[in-house]
C-alpha cells in the first residue's frame, strides 16, 4: 500500500467528518464512547465549526493509501481555547488537531506517516515544538499511541464533562 500525504482544502471537510465518523463508529462497537460519544461527530455543529476553522487557521493534511483518503490532522501554532488554563510553553510550537484515520486502514500506518510529516513540516518551519493532546481514559492506548511515535506526556488535564485529557510534546 502506497501512502501519499497531500494538503488539504475547504473541500475536504466532507471527507475530515467522515473520518471522524468512522472512528467514533469503531469506538463505539468496542463500547468506548468516552472519547468521542456515540453519536457522529458530523451532526455536531460544534465539531463542524471546529474542523472547519483549523482549516482556515492552520494547515490541513490528508494522507491517501493507494490515492484514498485514509487519515487526516492538521497542524495550526497553538492549542485551542479549550487548554487556555495550561500554562503556555513560552516557545513557538506548532499544534496537532483532529488526528484521525478511516477505520478501514486501522494498522497500515497511515496515522504515524501523518505524525512524521507534521514533524517534519514543524522543523522545516524552524519550531522544535510539536505538540498535541488526546483522550486519556479507558485503556490509555491513545496516550501510548502518541508515545510510541516519539511524544511524551506533558500536562494531564480535566476537560468538559471530567473528560480525561493528555497534552503530549516532541522535540523535532
Amino acid at each position: 500500500m502506497e501512502i501519499t500525504i497531500r494538503e488539504g482544502g475547504p473541500d475536504d471537510v466532507p471527507v475530515i467528518l467522515g473520518m471522524l465518523d468512522s472512528c467514533v463508529e469503531w469506538l463505539v462497537a468496542q463500547g468506548r464512547t468516552g472519547q468521542w460519544g456515540a453519536k457522529p461527530l458530523s451532526q455536531s455543529p460544534g465539531t463542524v465549526e471546529s474542523v472547519t476553522r483549523y482549516l482556515d487557521e492552520g494547515d490541513t493534511y490528508i494522507a491517501e493509501a493507494d490515492g484514498v483518503p485514509a487519515a487526516t490532522l492538521t497542524l495550526t501554532d497553538s492549542p485551542g481555547a479549550y487548554l487556555s488554563h495550561l500554562p503556555p510553553v513560552g516557545e513557538p510550537e506548532r499544534y496537532i488537531h483532529w488526528l484521525a484515520s478511516d477505520r478501514r486502514f486501522k494498522g497500515h500506518g497511515v496515522g504515524s506517516a501523518l505524525l512524521s510529516h507534521a514533524a517534519k513540516e514543524t522543523r522545516l518551519a524552524g519550531i522544535s515544538l510539536l505538540r498535541v493532546d488526546c483522550y486519556a481514559g479507558d485503556d490509555g492506548k491513545l496516550v501510548r499511541y502518541y508515545e510510541s511515535n516519539g511524544f511524551a506526556r506533558t500536562e494531564a488535564y480535566v476537560g468538559t464533562n471530567d473528560w480525561p485529557g493528555q497534552v503530549l510534546a516532541r522535540r523535532v
